[in-house]
């Protein structure tokens, strides 16, 4: 469990701060700029939760738990010597991924067939999950260009790529399962 006392450390005044195995990098390392930006994501989250109910409320909660792991993950460098860490670091794993999917095929289920591109908006619910849509497209980026220079867990990846549908598919439904959504017209403001 963790203990914080004190918020502030000054330990990152000088512009660094320290990854989860101690090792300090300033702070617009690609990895910082991976875990902040899926901490992004959270926060979109907890205002989309503003306006959630029920089941929909209990799984935004548990994809809010999701990101922490994500994060935990993410703020740690090189998964391959994992074995010989003092204490092993949280990685996400292929259930997560998994239960994404499952959800995703479950809600799809009673959606209206796609027509059109969808626009943000709609119910308050599903604009707030476009928005978190689109800021976990931009934690998967940063995750893919951290992964192009360093190692990372390939599930962690994986778990933001499905996010990102989950939270298309999600807004969908809270439109109505598709009956309220904002659909693009091309060309409509000539």
């Amino acid at each position: 469990m963790v203990v914080l006392n004190k918020i502030y450390t000054r330990t990152g005044d000088a512009g660094d701060t320290a990854l989860g195995n101690g090792t300090r990098v300033p702070k617009y390392d690609r990895r910082v700029e991976a875990y902040g930006t899926v901490d992004e994501v959270n926060a979109a989250l907890g205002l989309a939760r503003l306006h959630a109910e029920g089941d929909v409320d209990a799984a935004l909660s548990r994809i809010q738990n999701d990101l922490f792991d994500l994060g935990a993950d993410l703020c740690r460098p090189d998964p391959g010597q994992d074995a010989e860490a003092k204490h092993p670091p949280l990685r996400m794993v292929a259930e997560q991924v998994d239960r994404l999917e499952r959800e995703i095929d479950a809600m799809n289920r009673d959606l209206a067939a796609l027509r059109s591109f969808v626009l943000p908006g709609g119910s308050a619910l599903a604009a707030h999950l476009h928005l978190c849509r689109t800021v976990a497209r931009r934690a998967e980026r940063r995750t893919v260009e951290l992964a192009s220079a360093e190692e990372v867990n390939a599930a962690a990846v994986k778990y933001l790529n499905r996010l990102s549908d989950w939270f298309f598919v999600a807004a969908r439904a809270a439109n109505g399962n598709g009956a309220q959504d904002v659909l693009w017209v091309p060309g409509a403001n000539r």
